[in-house]
């Protein structure tokens, strides 16, 4: 336990420091991937991590991002930024998703899709889709909450992607996308009427745009006026192949011209789009989107933007044809003064009455699921049983997650398994996504054995392989997975922290539906009982290779 009251001290200074008003951004930083070079500048990804969609806004001197959250609870993350490179991540603003049943289970993809924030009048806006139910508003006086149960502003299936508009006039608008999975249509933008308070939209919709000539698939729309214009910002296309195309009308319902603006060029960024249009306070212009890294998830970029004959031009456009690409290394944005550098958290000791902000469940939590034990300095996961639908892990709703920090790291953490004597409980560490592996811990005659375990179409309602790796193995044990380029996992198991054993067999880390692999941990059983078993995890560490 040396270790572990190393850490703890740690920890203890870090928030004394804070107390006494010095900045604590060094000490808990990131230790896989941090963009603020340092010198002045900041290499892309800002965040090597599945913040997907972005929607970014300023208010004052401070900078807010969200970003899609699909069935993960809790959902609409919300970051904040003094500089637009360094990010902290401040909360959520979606706690459970409705209907509450429905989301009892793992709805894989389904859920919070692009969303957009806004502040008007005093108050935080935050719209989502869900696309099987609407489009819905949250609200807040603070950005950090408490937020305002989720209001229906349009009922339907298939809408997506919102942004309001305040316009000069007091006017409101909402435009929005269709999914063509659920309207049956899509490559359309809509613009509806929407009242003055932004809790309901007054028509069905203005067709502003059709994308099926040039602009395949285009979708996320964000709506901005500038100079007597209005801009809609889009990204068509496709996820992956795209390009950040945006539209300009002096009438809001158009005609609209259009202009790409961003594309791939040469550069290893594929389908550079989706985000946010924000402006500094001295003026300067910039975009927030996503880059489509498969398995790592849709990893958020940081664009210069400057405007020319009346268009913006997002990168760097070194040939002057008014269409840039994206930048890998930039200065970072002048914002008056340098500010430390910060990133959203990753590593967990479990030492507070409260687990760390970047785990997520995959469907609605219940109270059992999870304890955070401050005076014993672990996180205690008591199994639940398996829902009837699932067949294996992806059906299971009670798997402790966060995101891939990195392209390569090392995750490593210190458990104990108390499981039920009467149970085939399991527990363990595991990878995310249509596939995935892990290691299991489960009590045999003997004692605790070890598993490694393999589903190779886990989405599609596949068999689970396991395989034995260890027998009569201690209660406390560490559990490893390294991450290298190309999401290439291999897992390894120690007894005493120093000497581990690897797995042999190999796991590329697959995608989720919509959204990057991801770092689990998991208490499961097969059936029901009065007084389940538990799963203590000492701390969770990550760590660069």
């Amino acid at each position: 336990m040396e270790k572990k009251n190393y850490w703890r001290r740690g920890s203890l200074w870090i928030l004394s420091v804070f107390l006494l008003g010095t900045s604590q951004a060094q000490e808990s930083l990131s230790r896989t991937w941090v963009s603020d070079q340092g010198d002045g500048t900041y290499i892309n990804p800002v965040l090597h991590a599945d913040y997907s969609d972005p929607d970014a806004i300023r208010v004052g001197d401070d900078y807010y991002l969200t970003a899609s959250s699909f069935e993960d609870i809790p959902g609409l993350p919300i970051l904040h930024s003094k500089d637009l490179v360094n990010w902290r991540l401040i909360g959520h603003a979606l706690p459970r998703l409705d209907p509450a049943a429905h989301f009892a289970v793992p709805r894989h993809g389904c859920g919070v899709w692009a969303p957009s924030l806004r502040y008007h009048k005093g108050e935080f806006y935050l719209y989502y889709p869900d696309p099987d139910f609407g489009i819905f508003l949250l609200k807040a006086k603070k950005v950090e909450g408490p937020w305002s149960a989720p209001v229906l502003v349009a009922a339907g299936k298939g809408l997506i992607d919102p942004c309001p508009l305040w316009d000069d006039d007091g006017q409101a608008y909402l435009v929005h996308a269709y999914a063509g999975s659920r309207a049956g249509i899509k490559s359309v933008l809509v613009l509806r009427r929407l009242s003055p308070d932004g809790t309901r939209t007054l028509d069905e919709g203005v067709l502003v745009y059709d994308g099926h000539a040039t602009d395949p698939t285009i979708e996320g729309p964000k709506l901005y006026k500038r100079e007597g214009w209005y801009y809609i910002f889009a990204p068509a296309g496709g996820v992956s192949t795209g390009w950040q195309l945006v539209l300009r009308s002096k009438n809001i319902y158009g005609p609209y011209e259009r202009k790409v603006v961003m594309g791939q060029g040469s550069t290893p960024i594929n389908g550079p789009h989706q985000g946010a249009w924000v402006r500094t306070q001295g003026g300067e212009d910039w975009f927030l989107h996503f880059q489509d890294k498969e398995a790592y998830g849709r990893v958020l970029h940081l664009q210069p933007m400057r405007w020319n004959s009346g268009w913006p031009v997002i990168g760097v456009d070194s040939a002057g044809s008014g269409k840039g690409v994206p930048v890998l290394r930039f200065r970072k944005p002048n914002v008056g003064r340098n500010w430390p550098k910060a990133t959203p958290p990753e590593s967990d000791e479990f030492n507070s009455t409260r687990i760390g902000r970047q785990w997520q469940w995959p469907a609605n939590s219940k109270a059992t699921w999870a304890f955070a034990d401050a005076a014993s300095g672990v996180l205690r996961l008591f199994s639940d049983v398996l829902p009837d639908s699932a067949r294996n892990l992806w059906g299971a709703a009670n798997v402790l997650q966060q995101k891939f920090p990195a392209e390569s790291f090392t995750a490593t953490t210190q458990v104990t398994f108390h499981p039920n004597a009467k149970l085939q409980e399991r527990a363990g560490l595991s990878v995310m996504g249509l596939a995935y592996a892990g290691l299991a811990l489960q009590r045999d005659s003997i004692g605790l054995r070890l598993l490694g375990l393999h589903c190779p179409d886990a989405d599609k309602g596949g068999a689970e392989q396991s395989t034995v790796l260890a027998t009569g193995l201690p209660a406390n044990v560490y559990l490893r997975v390294t991450v290298a380029a190309g999401a290439r996992c291999r897992f390894s198991w120690s007894t005493d922290g120093t000497h581990f054993t690897e797995w042999p067999q190999l796991f590329v880390a697959q995608p989720g539906r919509w959204k990057g692999a991801k770092l689990g941990l998991f208490c499961v059983r097969p059936s029901s009982t009065n007084d389940a078993g538990y799963l203590d995890v000492d701390w969770f560490r990550l760590e660069s290779l």
